[in-house]
């Protein structure tokens, strides 16, 4: 397909960009140049004047920490926009980032952006992360559903007649997702994924430990040592206060107990997954029981979660490659390819 003449033209002065915009991370394509920008989401702000002080992980580091004048917020929630005014800021910051240019031409951020959204969002939500972008600087939004744009990233073909299952284990939101010829047949996007095992782990110390941690450090503990099958023991020191006397407390804790917190998050997860292969046609579960599931996402990357989900569902398991740009790399092919844009898209916004 033919590549629109104002497109040409706008591509000579602005980067068309592909946006993961994730509830834990926020990644970005550009198109030409691969994956550019890769930062927590999360701004920081003058809680009285509203005033930007920091975005990305700048900002993750104020969270928990900051005083009382600063608020230290993460933007989306659940895969969906919980603070629109953050979420545009996020996204001005980075589309002027991109556009930043030593060169003789200078950019005009007024790019095509190609956004990945969870696929169980309402159109209320579609609309906000539309209107977000738009805010932000951009001429036109395609909003893509994130399984269909961690295939392409993937390198499956979506196109193709024969099934491909997918699961992206996020920070928001966990999307199973079967394809075929270029649209979602089945799916499912259930909101616990990375931030539920975060917050199973603060509550497992609290209840096993009286220990009171934060979201950051439960994140760190899960980072290092979490897995989902026996093997090597590995250990952590994690800090915090404790709940009975008042004061600081530091425990050193397994990669057991670390696993016994998160068993029922990844129970929970399996369980969608052996529901949608419950409701596979014949026809696509035999090109899935052949071809196997994949993985992708920053929760895929927890130790022997490929290995947990084979034996329980009777099914091959295999991760992608890099699994954590898997989405934000979709979007990306997507921006050459219209033909497939205009396919697969959900919604268009226009400036």
């Amino acid at each position: 397909m033919r590549i629109p003449v104002i497109d040409r033209i706008f591509g000579y002065f602005s980067h068309d960009v592909g946006i993961d915009l994730g509830t834990a991370n926020t990644l970005v394509f550009v198109k030409g140049k691969g994956i550019v920008i890769r930062e927590p989401s999360a701004v920081a702000r003058n809680k009285k004047t509203k005033e930007i002080l920091a975005i990305g992980s700048s900002a993750k580091k104020m969270l928990g920490r900051a005083p009382g004048t600063i608020e230290a917020i993460r933007p989306l929630k659940n895969g969906v926009i919980a603070d629109f005014d953050a979420t545009e800021a996020m996204l001005t910051h980075y589309i002027k980032k991109v556009h930043e240019s030593g060169s003789s031409f200078p950019k005009i951020p007024k790019p095509r952006v190609v956004i990945g959204i969870p696929s169980g969002v309402t159109e209320v939500e579609r609309r906000a992360v539309a209107d977000a972008a738009v805010a932000a600087g951009a001429r036109e939004v395609y909003l893509i559903e994130e399984p269909m744009a961690a295939a392409i990233g993937a390198g499956l073909p979506v196109e193709s007649p024969e099934g491909i299952f997918i699961v992206d284990i996020g920070g928001g939101t966990t999307e199973v997702a079967v394809i075929s010829m270029g649209g979602i047949v089945l799916g499912r996007s259930i909101r616990v994924a990375g931030d539920e095992m975060d917050e199973a782990i603060v509550n497992y110390m609290r209840l096993k430990y009286s220990l009171l941690m934060g979201l950051p450090t439960a994140e760190e503990v899960k980072i290092s040592i979490a897995s989902t099958s026996v093997g090597k023991e590995k250990f952590t020191v994690v800090r915090g206060r404790d709940l009975e006397t008042g004061l600081p407390k530091s425990l050193k804790v397994s990669s057991e107990e670390i696993r016994e917190a998160l068993a029922p998050i990844i129970q929970e997860i399996i369980s969608n997954i052996s529901d949608t292969l419950e409701e596979i046609p014949p026809e696509l579960l035999s090109d899935i029981m052949e071809k196997g599931i994949v993985l992708a996402g920053g929760g895929s990357l927890i130790p022997g979660i490929d290995k947990t989900i084979s034996e329980l569902t009777k099914m091959p398991v295999w991760i992608a490659d890099d699994p954590i740009t898997c989405v934000v790399r979709g979007c990306g092919k997507v921006l050459e390819d219209y033909s497939l844009l205009n396919k697969i898209r959900i919604t268009k916004g226009l400036k």
